[in-house]
């Protein structure tokens, strides 16, 4: 069965119109299965028609990609204070010093 994107009015319509008619009836009407109805009626319930509203990722696509900007300036600087590191290592095998900084 292909799937189908209910718009707001087309819910409150669904949910109208089983007050008039028996549930199931109205489910078979509308081609809704009876438990995406009675999802619909507990968001209604609740919410009212705000809880009906199609909500999406609540992370906007600029924090994704901040996000993704900020993994890869982590590893960044990771590897380079990996790369300094080494550096401080050889710089210590080759002066015999402890701190290379007092070189």
């Amino acid at each position: 069965m292909k799937y189908k994107k209910w718009s707001l009015e087309e819910e409150l319509k669904i949910l109208s119109t089983s007050e008039e008619l028996v549930i199931v009836e109205t489910c078979r009407k509308y081609k809704v299965s009876t438990g995406t109805f009675y999802s619909w009626k507990k968001k209604y319930d609740t919410q009212g028609a705000a809880g009906l509203k199609v909500t999406y990722d609540t992370r906007s696509k600029e924090l994704k990609q901040a996000e993704e900007e900020n993994r890869i300036l982590r590893k960044l600087l990771s590897n380079k204070e990996i790369e300094l590191e080494v550096q401080r290592e050889l710089l210590k095998k080759k002066f015999g010093t402890s701190d290379p900084r007092k070189i």
